[in-house]
């Protein structure tokens, strides 16, 4: 980030950024020779000398400011050579990573990926007017200072990807409001239960990422009704345990919640179902169960992962009101019945996986045509039945396409030649007929790379050589 300060005076400006400084000609047409004679205002010159010595900046950062930087430096095995740039009697606003405003007074700490390794310094909590904190993609160990998350002044604080343990301490809820806006420690070794009465004093709070970690214990609802800005919610890869509370609902402006591969069960609320600011819900991986119920209101869903779980029941009809959904996962759960009609409707899908489940039926009912966006179509190890639609081949950006282990019957039409994007097709334990047929048709599929119809039956796409065939029969 650019800090800039100008000052017009005598005939050159002055502009300092970044702790350097250099001077310009004035670009107002202002020169001081025009005034060297006493007649003409002898007290402006005066007036000018005496106005830039009242804004001039500071010429350093302080000297506490320097001292807590290098407690930082100090307390680091690998400092990823920045002893380089931090040095003793320099003004730390020119270090390399720091930036500094107008008064001279570090607002970032940008140290992402330098390599660094040692314990995260609580001396940086006294850096009074710091902004952003970025110590991300380190191998930064011990614990996250209480200095930092309960800083007065930092907005942004990333410490993802180190190798922290310990956990997230309390902060009293007679604690002043913090300014905290981000707070993002994932992918590190933390442990414990996720604090519940430091989300009462982030009443800024929009972003909250604690992934891949060790937490144990609940999801948190109460940003939910202190920061009314509360935005983003990641939680997945922990071992959280327990239902999905019902107090998500009040997370009115929620755009992503991302519990996934955790050890979350009971059902979906209800109340999860009417956060209409949702975009992303992402939760599979676990043991939810129950069905899905009327989901219309999300209507700004782009991606819904409920895949890895133990759902039951149908696809509602009210999917088809999710006019921006892009990504549909629902795999390896129990879900049954036929695909609604309403599917149709999605047409920014892109992926929709659904394989292991019951689901059965005919897919005609599903007019793929209006899917122009699809591009990953799964369906293995379902109950599907019939024949495989012609209104599949008019999804032309088609890449991968898994129709394995159905009882679709009949033989392919020659309109699968226009998937000329097809990378992946696997026809493997159906009862399809005239597979010879069907070799011919994709021998113009340039981009096909693997091609399953049987049990282990691959083919090379262009050579189309058996690598390894049991128990396969082409049927004629």
């Amino acid at each position: 980030m650019l800090s800039e300060w100008t000052v017009s005076g005598n005939c050159q400006t002055k502009i300092f950024r970044m702790g350097s400084s250099t001077t310009t000609p004035c670009s107002n047409g202002f020169s001081y020779s025009r005034y060297t004679k006493k007649s003409h205002m002898p007290s402006l010159g005066l007036a000018l000398v005496l106005l830039v010595s009242l804004v001039s900046p500071t010429s350093s950062c302080t000297e506490q400011e320097k001292s807590s930087l290098l407690q930082l430096l100090a307390g680091l095995s690998q400092d990823g050579d920045l002893t380089t740039s931090w040095r003793h009697g320099t003004d730390c606003c020119t270090w390399e990573g720091i930036t500094c405003n107008q008064d001279r007074k570090v607002t970032d700490v940008s140290l992402a990926s330098r390599g660094l390794e040692g314990p995260i310094s609580p001396f940086l909590g006294n850096l009074t007017g710091l902004l952003r904190l970025n110590l991300s993609r380190n191998l930064l160990s011990g614990g996250l200072p209480l200095e930092l998350v309960s800083s007065s002044s930092i907005l942004v604080l990333d410490i993802s990807f180190n190798r922290l343990t310990g956990g997230l301490s309390e902060l009293p809820s007679s604690t002043p409001a913090r300014p905290l806006q981000v707070l993002n420690i994932s992918s590190n070794l933390l442990t414990g239960i996720l604090p519940s009465t430091t989300w009462e004093v982030m009443k800024s709070l929009v972003v909250f990422n604690a992934s891949s970690n060790r937490f144990t214990g609940q999801i948190p609802t109460t940003p939910c009704v202190s920061a009314p800005s509360f935005a983003v919610l990641e939680l997945s890869f922990n071992q959280l345990s327990g239902n999905i509370p019902s107090g998500l609902g009040n997370c009115s402006v929620l755009k992503l919640l991302g519990a996934g591969y955790n050890k979350l069960s009971g059902t979906l609320p209800d109340e999860l179902f009417k956060v209409t600011s949702l975009e992303h819900l992402s939760l599979p991986n676990n043991w939810l169960e129950g069905a899905l119920d009327d989901i219309s209101k999300l209507i700004n869903l782009v991606t819904l992962d409920l895949g890895g779980n133990e759902l039951s029941g149908n696809i509602p009809e009210s999917i088809g009101g999710l006019k921006r959904l892009e990504e549909l996962h629902l795999e390896h759960n129990s879900m049954s019945g036929e695909l609604p009609a309403a599917l149709s409707n999605c047409t920014n899908l892109v992926t929709i996986d659904l394989k292991a489940n019951q689901f059965s039926g005919e897919l005609t009912k599903v007019n793929f045509v209006s899917l122009s966006n699809l591009k990953k179509l799964d369906l293995l190890s379902n109950n599907f039945t019939g024949t495989v639609p012609e209104s599949i081949y008019s999804c032309s950006k088609l890449t991968a396409l898994r129709l394995s282990y159905n009882p679709f019957h009949g033989q392919l039409s020659e309109k699968i030649g226009n998937l000329k994007s097809l990378l992946f097709l696997s026809l493997a334990n159906n009862s399809l007929t005239n597979i010879t047929r069907t070799l011919q048709m994709l021998s113009s599929s340039r981009s096909l790379t693997t091609l399953y119809i049987g049990c282990n039956f691959l083919i090379g796409y262009q050579s189309y050589r058996i690598w390894r065939c049991y128990f396969c029969k082409a049927i004629n």
